[in-house]
């Protein structure tokens, strides 16, 4: 802006009231990671934020949140927010708590603020004060729409929305309609709480907002098994957690606290030998007994002081004094001792269990609710009324149950994932609308790292992800260094394997060389690289000098390449390699007047002689060295496989031929689920236990399954994309026994037809074979029309089709299907050109 400050807006079309809290969370997001105070605006049409004093912009995950986290987080802004104080203003004015000198006068604005502002810093100290509560009602039900931003928040995990960062030296038209607004927005900051109020953050009383509010309550998501099981284990109950020695005896004392010796028998796997333990520890004074309630039980020694001090408790003589110190809070102590050994509870279970009255366990667990150690609602299933739980069994417990419902959800058919594939890596309604250089940098920092045919890459990978891809957009970002390609081995003389990565990402992700022996002119042109950086190829050939001819320097460049040693910063030697001009039908020799050798075909004009071939257009360099750390390496290759596929089952590591396979980054995988990163469960039926997801992937998948489209979507894709999971992360379909003379494969020039996720079509290289999937005309159709119009799009180019299941195209049912889609008879069979 005019002042140097970096001012970043929020375009979106969710409306001010979904605005609202994304603006309160982004506040609290950036003063959190860079200890700025930022300013925000917000309106129906995108949020403003200002960064004063900041050095360069905030990142675009600054705006994005778990949506497991965004409602905790608005409901602790919106206390210190201009929004708050306004609206407190007017529910203490309904309230009549801002009277006015004289009834029908009207009192000055300003001076309805001063009053506000006073009532407002002395009510924050009391957080069940009811015009509190009524403000906080209002901001979060009435003014606010946080369903929606939670859905919003979902939908941009799940990758359904997609956030698009752009930095540009002034505003875009709909950027500076928000601009002016930003202006206006701060006339009225009086209403803007003081610093100090947000350095004292108000005293809210959540359960009371809770209530206000109207919260579902866990009662119906708790899981009554797992509920059970829990209370076993925390009581010890359970056969693996009873005790089976007397130091483990002492043990469960100190953490149940008092048991008779019935109660002890029953967590002792030997009940009979119980009251001996018992004994032994009294006789070595580590356990003595006392009444509790009436009731005979025993306590470990180091709670004598604890029970003595809280419910009046005898003690026997000779207990040692260093047991016998005052306790700073004995009751409070008992009654979370209570509480985290214990599901949820009433107060009059542990008021009858400590012999103590109901209302000083209620006010003792108020206390531990401050704290933060016990929660107050409605839990166990079944139940009526309010209860009580300490918040780590809590947590517990909704782990536990979480987990149960997980299981009880069936796995997703294989053709969901299919489906979901296509649609996480941005094929048919999801690609980007506009394509430029930065959609495309998007879709390749997506597909980083994994070997594609270079055939396909461009006509049918990165085209199906962007429509209206043209090579250009790729060369842009080539020769501005932010995207690397390099070689993972050749196919045949015109064809091979490539990988696309971000500079960045380059020596984590690309591929490594293959342990080939390079030939003599290979290793003498990596060295002249390694020496004097980029090159264009008449400076390599004149390097050469008398060790080889053009013909043989642009075969050994051309060997470096697929060996992943070399790249270039231009795919137009790709592009004349796969379009038939082979590095041999270069010319030989140096000199203008030379003659092109005998046997050569000829392609088009010739190119002057100090320009070389297409073949070798652009400059040359080595690519990058590749990371030497194998856990880096290996955890790259995790994220970024999380990031391609969303869900990660061993077929799909297999197919992408990460070092180590799957066993190598299976533990980066298991470290990521226990960091919250990732999930792991059986999400595809049919492929193991082993699958790793983002969050927000499955829910996503599974509500496609659920989707029910009015037409068949289609996809031509090739074989080796990562959005087709076929021979990857599933299993190629079953075929007939006739057909077992061709077989469906991951090759470099193979097409598939997937209709609404299924196996309909597989076009192996060249064209000349198909092989179906189905018999069902009403599938068979659609897909024979997606894969002509492939055709007549240029992605696949000419196709003529001589076998289609092993057997003539003529005598097979599916020449009906390709005739009314355009082919046309020819001597050899069916054919279509573009």
């Amino acid at each position: 802006d005019e002042l140097g400050d970096w001012r970043g807006c929020l375009l979106s079309p969710f409306g001010g009231r979904l605005h609202a809290p994304w603006a309160l969370a982004i506040e609290s997001r950036v003063r959190e990671r860079l200890g700025l105070e930022v300013q925000t605006m917000y309106t129906d049409d995108g949020i403003v934020v200002r960064l004063p004093e900041a050095d360069e912009a905030p990142p675009a995950d600054s705006i994005m949140f778990d949506p497991e986290e965004i409602e905790e987080l608005v409901v602790g802004q919106v206390g210190s927010s201009a929004l708050f104080a306004s609206r407190f203003r007017e529910c203490a004015a309904r309230a009549l708590l801002l009277p006015r000198r004289r009834p029908g006068q009207r009192t000055p604005l300003w001076q309805q603020r001063q009053k506000s502002a006073g009532l407002l810093q002395v009510a924050s100290s009391y957080g069940s004060f009811p015009v509190i509560l009524e403000t906080y009602r209002e901001c979060l039900q009435d003014v606010f729409d946080l369903p929606g931003l939670i859905d919003l928040m979902g939908a941009i995990r799940r990758r359904e929305v997609r956030v698009v960062e752009v930095d540009t030296p002034s505003p875009s038209p709909f950027a500076t309609s928000l601009q002016f607004g930003y202006i206006a927005a701060f006339m009225y900051e009086g209403d803007a709480p003081l610093a100090e109020r947000r350095a004292q953050a108000l005293s809210l009383d959540r359960s009371l907002l809770a209530e206000l509010l109207g919260r579902e309550e866990l009662r119906e998501l708790i899981d009554p098994a797992s509920l059970g099981d829990l209370e076993l284990e925390l009581q010890l109950l359970a056969e693996d957690r009873k005790v089976r020695t007397p130091d483990a005896l002492h043990d469960a004392l100190r953490s149940l606290g008092d048991l008779s010796v019935d109660e002890a028998s029953h967590r002792s796997q030997d009940p009979a030998q119980t009251p001996a333990w018992l004994a032994e520890l009294e006789g070595t004074r580590r356990a003595i007994r006392i009444r509790v309630a009436g009731i005979e039980r025993w306590i470990a020694i180091e709670d004598a002081a604890r029970f003595r001090d809280a419910l009046g408790a005898a003690l026997p003589v000779g207990v040692p004094a260093a047991f016998l110190e005052p306790v700073e809070d004995p009751l409070a102590d008992l009654v979370a001792r209570f509480a985290r050994t214990h599901g949820p509870f009433v107060p009059s279970e542990p008021a009858e269990r400590l012999g103590l009255g109901i209302a000083v366990v209620h006010q003792t667990l108020q206390r531990l609710e401050h704290q933060g150690r016990t929660a107050q609602g409605e839990f166990r299933p079944g139940a009526t009324g309010q209860e009580w739980v300490d918040v780590q069994v809590l947590r517990r417990l909704r782990r536990r149950s979480l987990a149960a419902l997980r299981k009880e959800v069936e796995p997703a058919p294989q053709e969901a994932l299919a489906r979901f594939l296509a649609a996480w890596q941005g094929l048919g309604p999801s690609s980007p609308r506009r394509a430029d250089a930065a959609a495309l940098y998007r879709v390749i920092d997506q597909l980083q790292g994994a070997p594609l045919p270079a055939s396909s890459l461009e006509p049918q990978v990165l085209a199906n992800r962007l429509p209206g891809y043209t090579p250009s957009l790729l060369d842009e970002l080539c020769a501005s260094g932010e995207i690397v390609w390099a070689g993972a081995g050749a196919v045949g003389a015109n064809d091979g394997w490539v990988a696309l990565s971000t500079a960045d990402a380059a020596p984590l992700l690309l591929p490594e060389p293959l342990p080939a022996e390079l030939s003599p002119q290979a290793a003498r042109i990596r060295d002249e690289l390694t020496g004097r950086g980029a090159l264009f190829f008449r400076q390599i050939a004149d390097a050469a000098g008398p060790h080889g001819t053009d013909t043989e320097t642009l075969l050994a460049l051309w060997e470096l390449v697929w060996a992943g040693l070399v790249t270039n910063d231009t795919l137009a030697p790709l592009r004349a390699l796969i379009g038939g001009l082979k590095p041999s039908t270069a010319r030989r020799g140096h000199g203008p007047g030379h003659i092109r050798g005998p046997g050569l075909p000829r392609r088009g004009p010739s190119f002057p002689t100090r320009l070389g071939p297409p073949a070798a257009a652009g400059r040359w360099s080595l690519l990058p060295d590749r990371e030497p750390d194998p856990t880096r390496r290996l955890h790259a290759a995790a994220e970024q496989l999380l990031q391609r596929h969303g869900i990660v089952t061993r077929g799909a590591v297999m197919a992408e031929r990460v070092t180590g396979g799957f066993a190598g980054v299976y533990p980066i995988f298991k470290a990521l689920e226990e960091s919250g990163r990732c999930r792991r469960g059986y999400f595809v039926e049919g492929l193991g236990g082993a699958q790793f997801a983002l969050p927000g992937a499955v829910d996503r998948m599974r509500a496609l399954t659920d989707q029910h489209l009015e037409r068949p979507r289609t996809h031509v894709l090739a074989a080796a994309d990562p959005a087709q999971p076929f021979g990857a992360a599933l299993p190629w379909p079953d075929r007939d026994a006739e057909r077992a003379g061709h077989r469906p494969g991951r090759k470099a020039g193979a097409v598939v037809v997937l209709v609404d996720g299924a196996l309909v079509i597989y076009v192996e290289r060249g064209g000349r074979t198909l092989l179906t999937y189905t018999e069902d005309p009403e599938i068979l159709q659609p897909a024979v029309d997606a894969l002509a119009l492939a055709v007549r799009d240029g992605l696949l180019g000419k196709l003529t089709v001589e076998k289609a299941d092993g057997a003539e195209i003529f005598d097979t049912p599916l020449a009906v299907a390709l005739t009314s889609a355009g082919f046309r008879a020819s001597s050899r069979g069916l054919r279509l050109r573009a």
